[in-house]
């Protein structure tokens, strides 16, 4: 999970107040303090965290590889409409609020609705260029609750919005790749084929910042579907080696898949043991490398492209019912029950563990993203 998330060949110069503090001493006896930081980028945050403070207010100053951590979609029983967000830092073990979201207009997300008692009202939200993009939700009458996405940015600390969407909506496949963020199907106020079948792509790599404005924030068209089957459930459409995949219902039930590929703008069908495979949550870590979890057996599986077969890691009881998975830093973190569970898939023998969440309250959604600045 603390893996860094950028090449110590890329570091920003360090700045004497990123480490200088009362009684400051030398990162390591003899070497100026900017190539000391060249030599420590090479070492695992987690080992430079627990030998001094000097090397811990290193690597959250902003000239050292920010390391990854969790980012979560809180609730509390008591008030399962008040939707919390937080970050933990697997360094120190801390859960952190993340700052307001702005208040105008309110964000209103409903999570809990009297007209579906056995099931959670869906927030949809991904991960793209290192931001977390909250995409569709439901108001308290069942409207779309976002006219446009809401980005918080890990490194800035602070949310932005995003650029309107043409058709707000809920009850849709949200995924993102290649630095895009996609918006399929759903339902907008009331049912229409026409959005039913529309795509939406807004790459966040073609941003233009501006002092007081975000220049080339744009929805554009993408390859719209051939019907309107993918309105029927809120999906995950996953970003996975040029191609967003997407099947149109979740849980264990028959579904369709289909798979867009970016650089020809066409649909194809999903290959039959993807497909048959798909039988729970699944994410892509680094879009390279897929994983599901079976929500009725509790097994986490990788899919194989070359034998078009999905390969069981391990089973566990506590994975039953899993919600929402997603990977990166070589973990697969899971949403189960309202708990989270980190399989590290890179160990010979994955094992699982719990990230407890803050008390009384329990997750929704989850990101792995870089660390979030300590700046303001």
């Amino acid at each position: 999970m603390a893996d860094s998330s950028r090449s110590p060949t890329k570091r920003t110069r360090l700045s004497q107040n990123d480490v200088v503090g009362h009684g400051h001493q030398p990162l390591l006896p003899g070497l100026p303090d900017d190539v000391a930081q060249v030599c420590l980028s090479l070492v695992h945050p987690s080992v430079l965290f627990s030998v001094c403070s000097s090397w811990r207010r290193l690597i959250y100053s902003s000239s050292f590889p920010p390391f990854l951590s969790l980012y979560a979609l809180l609730t509390s029983s008591s008030s399962p409409n008040s939707i919390q967000f937080y970050s933990f830092d697997p360094l120190s073990s801390n859960w952190h609020a993340l700052p307001a979201t702005p208040p105008d207009p309110p964000l209103r997300l409903f999570l809990r609705h009297p007209s579906f008692i056995s099931r959670n009202l869906p927030i949809q939200s991904v991960s793209v260029s290192g931001n977390l993009v909250l995409v569709a939700a439901s108001t308290s009458n069942l409207l779309p609750a976002l006219p446009r996405p809401l980005v918080f940015d890990p490194v800035a600390k602070k949310w932005v919005f995003g650029p309107p969407l043409a058709t707000p909506r809920r009850w849709c496949a949200a995924g993102a790749l290649d630095g895009a963020v996609y918006v399929a199907s759903g339902i907008g106020s009331h049912f229409s084929i026409d959005v039913a079948r529309s795509v939406g792509k807004w790459d966040l790599t073609k941003i233009k910042k501006h002092p007081n404005d975000h220049l080339g924030w744009k929805w554009e068209k993408a390859r719209g579907l051939r019907d309107g089957r993918f309105s029927r459930d809120a999906i995950e459409a996953v970003g996975w080696r040029g191609k967003l995949c997407m099947v149109n219902l979740k849980g264990d039930a028959v579904k369709e898949g289909l798979m867009y590929d970016v650089e020809k703008d066409t649909w194809q069908d999903m290959p039959e043991g993807m497909i048959g495979g798909w039988r729970g949550p699944v994410a892509a870590m680094d879009e390279e490398v897929m994983y599901v979890v079976d929500e009725a057996k509790g097994a986490l599986r990788r899919y194989d492209p070359e034998k078009d077969v999905w390969v069981e890691i391990l089973e566990s009881e506590r994975l039953i019912g899993a919600d929402q998975i997603s990977g990166g830093g070589g973990r697969v973190c899971v949403v189960c029950r309202g708990k989270i569970l980190v399989v590290d898939v890179t160990a010979a023998a994955p094992s699982i563990w719990d990230v407890k969440t803050p008390l009384g309250l329990e997750a929704v959604a989850i990101h792995i993203l870089p660390r979030m600045s300590r700046a303001g």
